[in-house]
């Protein structure tokens, strides 16, 4: 069983950086990482993405089309098993609270803490059933 995180952020630097904080855990085969650029595009994947064990979908929120907040929703009812955590540069209390009430998991400011994160994504990958030896 292929697990896959989605990571959406419309910042083409946010792929590397990922792709760098979890290349042991990719090498591995511990989960696989997809990336989408726009929520259309994430929409897309999480759709396509039936065959893989899609178990979770990290979104920023500032994006320009649709926005991360206006992909929680649509993602959440295309997939509602799926956990939804928000990332934003502007983690103020009104946006934390969008974020929350419209079903996300959790909201993390950039930069990014890849420690909790880290922690975050174990958990998923555990309650996947899969040794996060």
């Amino acid at each position: 069983m292929s697990l896959l995180i989605l990571v959406v952020d419309d910042e083409p630097d946010v792929e590397a950086l990922f792709r760098q904080q979890f290349r042991r855990d990719i090498r591995d085969g511990r989960f696989t990482m997809d990336f989408a650029q726009s929520a259309d595009n994430a929409l897309k994947l999480i759709t396509d993405a039936a065959a893989a064990s899609l178990i979770l979908i990290l979104s920023d929120i500032n994006m320009p089309g649709m926005t991360g907040l206006e992909l929680l929703p649509k993602a959440k009812a295309a997939r509602p098993d799926v956990p939804v955590i928000m990332i934003t540069a502007y983690g103020d209390t009104d946006t934390r609270r969008k974020a929350l009430e419209g079903g996300a998991e959790a909201l993390l400011t950039k930069p990014i803490d890849f420690v909790a994160l880290r922690s975050e994504i174990d958990s998923r990958v555990a309650g996947a059933g899969v040794d996060v030896g």
